[in-house]
């Protein structure tokens, strides 16, 4: 199993906008290709301006051929042209991840047509 956590820092006060504007273009088409994300929050004390999200997959070539699939798709352009026009995002991190091996079982998200 490989974890995908991605962390996002945003302008000041442009988590709300970048979140609506992620809703409306960018998270159907994700569902289609990784399903649910295991995890998709905005920071709420210490380091503001950020949010976060986790997707699960089932090895680097899962990973990797979802991910090509879902940036082919061209409604995930729309969104991404969107996302560059608004300008809210001024850094990325991903950090790619395995569970200990004594944490509790990740379930494999769904994938929503």
């Amino acid at each position: 199993m490989l974890l995908d956590v991605r962390t996002y820092k945003t302008l000041p006060g442009r988590v709300p906008a970048q979140l609506e504007l992620y809703k409306k273009y960018g998270y159907p088409v994700q569902l289609r290709y990784m399903g649910e994300p295991l995890c998709y929050a905005a920071a709420e004390s210490g380091e503001l301006n950020i949010f976060t999200h986790i997707w699960v997959y089932e090895s680097a070539a899962d990973r990797e051929a979802k991910r090509a699939r879902m940036q082919a798709d061209p409604d995930w352009k729309v969104y991404i042209a969107e996302n560059l026009k608004a300008g809210n995002i001024i850094e990325q991190r991903t950090c790619l991840m395995t569970p200990a091996s004594f944490a509790p079982p990740i379930p494999m998200p769904k994938i929503i047509p």
